[in-house]
Order: structure tokens, then C-alpha cells, then sequence
């Protein structure tokens, strides 16, 4: 290597060397400034959501109760149909011969009591003869009571106003007792159940909400809000062990017939943290999935300082632990210093920090 190479090579180590530490002299003495401020407390509304199945106040089943041929369908798939409105008809035939066969048999024998009545009025046959005789009426009077139940299981009709399902049979089918026909469903109001947490159960109940009932929305699954609220009417008794959540009902009025049975969406509930702490989300970082920032002594110094998050808000969190409201905090610049440093704070209004996140979220 020649002299002009090892002296160029010298020049430029020792201007790296004097810019290194001269930026490291700068870094110590603390002429880097920071924006910092201070943790806000404020009321704060929290918008949760709990995934959740929508489900018809009533949702049933329409069965065949006797056997025999489906011979007419009055309604059509997806139909609404009024309460008492006739949907199937099944052959009648046999049921209607039961029937004059039971009423004939009840006339022979309310004949009979009647000839045995007043041959007791003569004396001529005991009270006794005329008790078994009237027993024997009231039988038969029960057969033809039961012929017409018969008979009129072979009319279907609605058991409410509500919008039919798929037709499961068709006309002219042979149907089982207890076939499927089809199902039907009262969507007038609907009932949405969605589970929540054991803790966030219990902060629930003892806010006192649970006695007065709860105001709820509902997003549908194209993102889209119902235009209804619901209220919370029910908590049912036992939490699953499983999953360590409890099933919450909502009622929601639904007159547009918008929700059907089956349906999904999310429930979005408020929930209020009153006199929370509030800082910025972009003063912390994390380690380990763990939360921290930086706080400033009263030298100047940085110092990491561990947090416990409650709640995450759109560019804020909520903080439950880990900081005071008087402490100092590093907003930005966090990848550019560490723990011990030493800053220049430009302390930054508590207010003015959260009216730019604030226009932000616009």
C-alpha cells in the first residue's frame, strides 16, 4: 500500500471519529428536544362488540298430526301468512267416517239413558242401572269429541302471523304422523344472543345496568348498522366452563322484516370508563406483547415505565395501571433514544395532543 492511500485512509478514520463523537457528545449533553405531555382523565365511551346469532321471537315446526294423503297446499314458499289462515289440507275421508260412526253410537246411547232415566222415575230399575247407563252416554259423548279433534288435525293452519319457510312435502304426498311440512317464523321481533366474558359480565351487573336494561345496537354482516336499537332483556343462568362466557339476550323490533331467523351480526355495546387516563397510543411501545413508555424525571431523563392497558380507542388507550396523572411522557421520537437518556422536553398541552388525534380519526 502506498503513502497517499495510508494517509487518505487516516484523513477520512479520523473525521468519522470526530463526527461520531460529536454526535454522541450531543446525544449525552441532551440537545435533542422532544414533544411531551402529559396523561389526560376524562370520561370515555367505549363502543364493544360481541359476535351474535339472530333468532325469531317464535320459530317452529309445522307437523302432520295423522296419516294420510296431503291433498291440498294453500301457501307458498316464503309466504307471509296470517294467524288462522288454512295452509294444508290432508283426505279428510277416514276421519270423517269416524266421526259419524262415533255420533251415531253416542245418539244409541243417549237413547238408552233416557229410556233408563224414566224407567228409574216408575221404580222399575235402580239408580244404580241408570248411573252405568249415563256413564256409558258420557263415554260415547267423549268418543265423538275425540272424532272431531281427529278430523280437524286434517286442517293446518297458522298458528300465528309469521313468513313460511321451504315446503318440505307436496301435494298429493303420503305423509307420516309427525311429518315436516314446513316451518314458520314470527320475525315482528327478534331476540339476538351473543356471549360476553365472565369479567366483563360482572362489570356489567354490578354498574347496575342489568336491573334497568341496556340500550344495544346491532351491525349487520355487510358492516351496515340496523337502524333499530335493541334493549337487553335476559342473561341466562349458567356460564359455559368451556369458554368462560355467559349468553346475553337483546330484543330488537323489526317492522321492515330486514332480520330473519339465522341470521349473524354484532352487537355493539357501550361501555363507559368514567375518569379514565388517557395517552396517545403512539407514545408507547411494545415489548414482548408487553406495553411501556417513556417517562421523564425531573433531570430530563428517560426512564421505561411498564403500563396496563384497559381499552384501545381509536389513536388512545386507557391506561389502568402504571402511570399518574402528573406523569411526563415522551409523545414521539421513541425508536430514537433508549432508556437513561437525556432530552430537551417541549411539554405539549394534555388538550392540544388529543384535539390533533382527534382530527386524525377524521
Amino acid at each position: 500500500m502506498s503513502k497517499k492511500t495510508l494517509l487518505a485512509a487516516s484523513i477520512l478514520t479520523a473525521v468519522l471519529s470526530g463526527c461520531s463523537h460529536s454526535e454522541n457528545e450531543v446525544h449525552k449533553t441532551g440537545s435533542l428536544a422532544f414533544n411531551v405531555s402529559h396523561p389526560i382523565r376524562q370520561d370515555m365511551v367505549l363502543v364493544k362488540e360481541y359476535v351474535s346469532q339472530i333468532h325469531a321471537i317464535q320459530h317452529i315446526e309445522l307437523r302432520a298430526m295423522e296419516r294420510g294423503y296431503l291433498k291440498s297446499t294453500f301457501v307458498d314458499e316464503g309466504q307471509t301468512v296470517e294467524k288462522g289462515q288454512p295452509m294444508f289440507k290432508i283426505v279428510p275421508t277416514i276421519y270423517e267416517a269416524e266421526l259419524k260412526r262415533a255420533q251415531a253410537e253416542a245418539k244409541a246411547v243417549q237413547m238408552e239413558y233416557r229410556n233408563t232415566r224414566s224407567l228409574m222415575e216408575q221404580n222399575i230399575v235402580s239408580p244404580n242401572e241408570l248411573a252405568v247407563v249415563e256413564a256409558e252416554y258420557q263415554k260415547a259423548q267423549a268418543e265423538v269429541e275425540l272424532a272431531k279433534t281427529h278430523l280437524a288435525f286434517t286442517d293446518i293452519r297458522a298458528p300465528f302471523t309469521g313468513k313460511m319457510d321451504r315446503l318440505e312435502v307436496r301435494t298429493g304426498s303420503l305423509l307420516d304422523e309427525g311429518e315436516l311440512l314446513t316451518t314458520m317464523s314470527d320475525l315482528s321481533q327478534m331476540w339476538v344472543y351473543f356471549n360476553v366474558p365472565e369479567s366483563e359480565y360482572l362489570n356489567y351487573v354490578q354498574s347496575g345496568k342489568a336491573k334497568k336494561g341496556t340500550e344495544v345496537g346491532l351491525k349487520l354482516a355487510n358492516g351496515t348498522i340496523y337502524p333499530y336499537k335493541g334493549v337487553i332483556d335476559t342473561i341466562e343462568a349458567d356460564f359455559d366452563n368451556h369458554t368462560g362466557t355467559i349468553e346475553i339476550r337483546a330484543s330488537f323490533p323489526n317492522p321492515d322484516q330486514l332480520l330473519r331467523h339465522g341470521q349473524t351480526g354484532n352487537i355493539l355495546m357501550d361501555v363507559n370508563y368514567s375518569d379514565a387516563l388517557v395517552i396517545p397510543q403512539k407514545a408507547t411501545f411494545q415489548v414482548l406483547d408487553q406495553n411501556y413508555v417513556y417517562v421523564i424525571d425531573s433531570d430530563n431523563k428517560l426512564a421505561t415505565r411498564h403500563i396496563v392497558v384497559a381499552a384501545e380507542l381509536p389513536h388512545v388507550f386507557l391506561v389502568s395501571d402504571g402511570l399518574k396523572e402528573d406523569d411526563t411522557i415522551l409523545l414521539e421520537g421513541l425508536r430514537r433514544v433508549s432508556n437513561g437518556d437525556k432530552i430537551v422536553p417541549n411539554l405539549i398541552s394534555s388538550d392540544a395532543t388529543l384535539a390533533e388525534l382527534a382530527l386524525q380519526a377524521e
